[in-house]
Order: C-alpha cells, then structure tokens, then sequence
C-alpha cells in the first residue's frame, strides 16, 4: 500500500498514512488531531547512470525496423 505525507497546517508536524491509492486525496488529520492538513509532493529518486549507454547515433547502423532498414 502506498505511503503518503502530509502536513499539519496548525502544529507543522509533518507525518505519514499508508492508505490506497483511490483514497489519497481523503482528508488526513494529523496525530494531534488537527484537521487542517496538505498532502505533501513525494519525490522518487532512480539509481542510474546516463554516461553508462550512450545513445546511438546515425552511423551506428540502428536497430528497430526504421533504424534497420527493413521499413520500405
């Protein structure tokens, strides 16, 4: 189940709810019991490297059927 975080426009605290993805945009009250609360944007962080491949260029002879020539 997908984790969210909100914060608590009264106290600040800033917390977390487990909750599906349909009910996401629910109301959350925070642990004090505050009402006034936004759900915060989640950032998601992807390992990688981009130097690791680099991107094919023309003289690479293509792949794919109209990199490869079989398009006609």
């Amino acid at each position: 189940m997908p984790r969210y975080e909100y914060r608590c426009r009264t106290c600040g605290d800033t917390f977390e709810l487990s909750r599906p993805m349909a009910e996401s945009a629910a109301p959350a009250a925070c642990p004090m019991g505050h009402d006034d609360t936004v759900k915060l944007l989640s950032t998601v962080a992807v390992g990688g490297s981009s130097a690791a491949a680099p991107a094919p260029g023309p003289a690479s002879g293509g792949g794919g059927c109209c990199g490869g020539g079989c398009c006609g």
